[in-house]
């Protein structure tokens, strides 16, 4: 069995808990067991989750979940481009898949929930590559 894990944002409660019901779906039907879901405040609280998780050596990768929503200035954009680098960086420390599911930095509220689905989706079906070796 490959066991996975899932980091939550929390800080869009509901749009999360779609996300994660979709994600668990596509995880059951790829025949991967989410071990653990760790739920976060926000984006920038996701890369120390994802460290600590996938340190487990029972853990085979990651998915992570999240909204970065375009604000009045800049700091959804330097936020966000610091998380997905951290992302990166883990996966390369850890030589764990790590499936990125975040949408934005820069989401309008109109653009939040079309991409619920194929960000949720996708974030789990880029764990395949690496994990159905």
């Amino acid at each position: 069995m490959t066991n996975i894990v899932a980091v939550c944002a929390m800080y869009h409660l509901e749009e999360m808990e779609r996300m994660l019901k979709i994600s668990t779906s596509q995880a059951e039907d790829l025949g991967y067991k989410i071990v653990d879901v760790v739920r976060v405040p926000g984006c920038m609280e996701i890369p120390l989750a994802l460290d600590r998780m996938l340190s487990n050596d029972d853990v085979d990768g990651a998915f992570c979940l999240g909204i970065i929503e375009k604000g009045a200035t800049a700091h959804g954009l330097v936020m966000g481009q610091g998380v997905v680098k951290t992302i990166l960086e883990l996966q390369l420390v850890h030589n764990k898949p790590i499936g990125l599911g975040i949408i934005g930095p820069g989401a309008l509220p109109e653009h939040i929930g079309p991409r619920i689905g194929p960000h949720a989706t996708a974030a789990v079906d880029a764990l395949r590559p690496f994990l159905d070796e």
